[in-house]
């Protein structure tokens, strides 16, 4: 898989990168309609099997899949709208976010899909933003199946010309199509933004293969080449490597360093060197925790990081009290770019902050409905008398989140958007 490479410094100054600020989802599986506002640099998803949050999980994919392989490609890997539209509603499919980008105002990008004689069709697609205080925002961008305008320019304003610029097929993203050309910067940089997403299909088995000798920059959303990032860290960056197995040393006892060594038929063999012993091991007779765990502090200690990254469960295979310290690597990460977590585990859920917790839940109709934890009734009480949020959690406090319940609202008022 071809990684695309990524910039966090410009003129040796660290760049601020764009930010989700808002998600709204209509029609997407349970998805009915949803909204996570205020979302922060660093986002937990709770709840319990069949909740929503592996599918909010998947909105995220499902839009970096888009921009990277294109609309149709997504859209059928889903199993169409049969599988993909909310039962029992009408309409698209509605994705929409918002973001802030650098010192420019708030955008906002929506997105809506439908389906024609068994083809996806992108039925609306527009950005938006409001430069000044007062009066209502100005779409720059606005299409329908294939057909629409745009304006030009890096700050484009109501005065400014639209311009018709019709595409080959109504499937196609005008996001992705425009953001192309130079003339349109601020396109440009959403599609730039979106098509540098990281949203994990990690796979540890995927990271005991041998592949070809090569440094390359950055992880691959499998994993399948760790031992070409651990070679390129090697090389270029061997402080940030030394700082990753530092970090692992500290989780995984008598871990001494991990070596990516070229073999003699052009493959590259990845070992890991235990303190007490002479010859490393190779990486696939390694434990699954080890090799999850370095794939982590690799994903996030890369130099020159995703804008956003998704990790989907990552207490799979991870002894639950390496948790904590994971959800403090993933919040060092955070100042650097968003991440977003969905979690089980309370040892994962010990290390947030009742704002950044998102807990799902279906209502009695069986639509995903989702409360922040900061607006459960009792919860920032506890904890300012030394409560963690996972002890919370686990003991009830929550009032929703719990498979062994059938309460589907939390205590107090239901939490329909947060």
């Amino acid at each position: 898989m071809a990684i695309k490479k990524r910039h966090d410094l410009v003129d040796g100054k660290r760049r601020r990168r764009a930010h989700i600020t808002y998600l709204r989802v209509e029609n997407f599986r349970a998805l009915r309609r949803i909204e996570l506002r205020d979302i922060t640099p660093l986002t937990a998803l709770l709840g319990p099997n069949g909740s929503g949050k592996s599918t909010v999980f998947d909105v995220f994919a499902f839009l970096f899949e888009c921009f990277e392989f294109g609309l149709r490609r997504a859209w059928d890997r889903r199993g169409r709208g049969k599988e993909l539209k909310t039962r029992g509603s009408e309409g698209p499919i509605v994705i929409e976010i918002k973001y802030r980008e650098a010192d420019y105002p708030l955008i906002t990008y929506h997105l809506a899909v439908d389906e024609r004689n068994g083809a996806p069709v992108v039925a609306e697609e527009w950005l938006e933003w409001k430069r000044g205080s007062h009066g209502k925002p100005f779409r720059f961008l606005d299409y329908r199946a294939g057909n629409g305008k745009a304006v030009s320019g890096d700050l484009p304003d109501e005065q400014d010309k639209r311009i018709d610029i019709p595409l080959k097929s109504p499937d196609l993203i005008a996001v992705n199509a425009l953001g192309q050309f130079a003339e349109h910067p601020r396109v440009a940089a959403l599609r730039d933004f979106i098509a540098g997403w990281y949203v994990s299909y990690f796979s540890v088995d995927n990271t005991r293969g041998q592949p070809e000798a090569g440094p390359q920059e950055h992880l691959s959303r499998t994993g399948d080449n760790l031992a070409n990032v651990i070679q390129f860290l090697s090389e270029r960056h061997p402080e940030r490597l030394q700082t990753i197995f530092q970090s692992l040393r500290n989780r995984v006892p008598r871990i001494e360093k991990v070596l990516a060594e070229p073999m003699a038929d052009g493959r590259l063999l990845l070992s890991i060197k235990d303190a007490p012993f002479d010859n490393p091991i190779l990486a696939r007779f390694a434990s699954d925790g080890t090799l999850k765990m370095l794939a982590y502090l690799v994903l996030l200690n890369d130099p020159a990081p995703p804008p956003f990254i998704g990790i989907e469960e990552p207490e799979n295979f991870l002894h639950p009290r390496l948790l904590f310290g994971l959800a403090e690597e993933c919040r060092s990460a955070s100042e650097r770019g968003q991440l977003l977590v969905t979690s089980h585990s309370p040892f994962f859920l010990n290390a947030m902050r009742p704002n950044e917790v998102r807990v799902l839940y279906r209502d009695e109709d069986g639509y995903s409905r989702v409360t922040r934890a900061s607006d459960i009734p009792g919860v920032r009480d506890f904890m300012d008398e030394g409560a963690l949020l996972g002890h919370l959690w686990l003991e009830g406090h929550f009032g929703v989140g719990d498979p062994l319940t059938n309460d589907g609202s939390p205590t107090g008022r239901p939490g329909a958007a947060a």
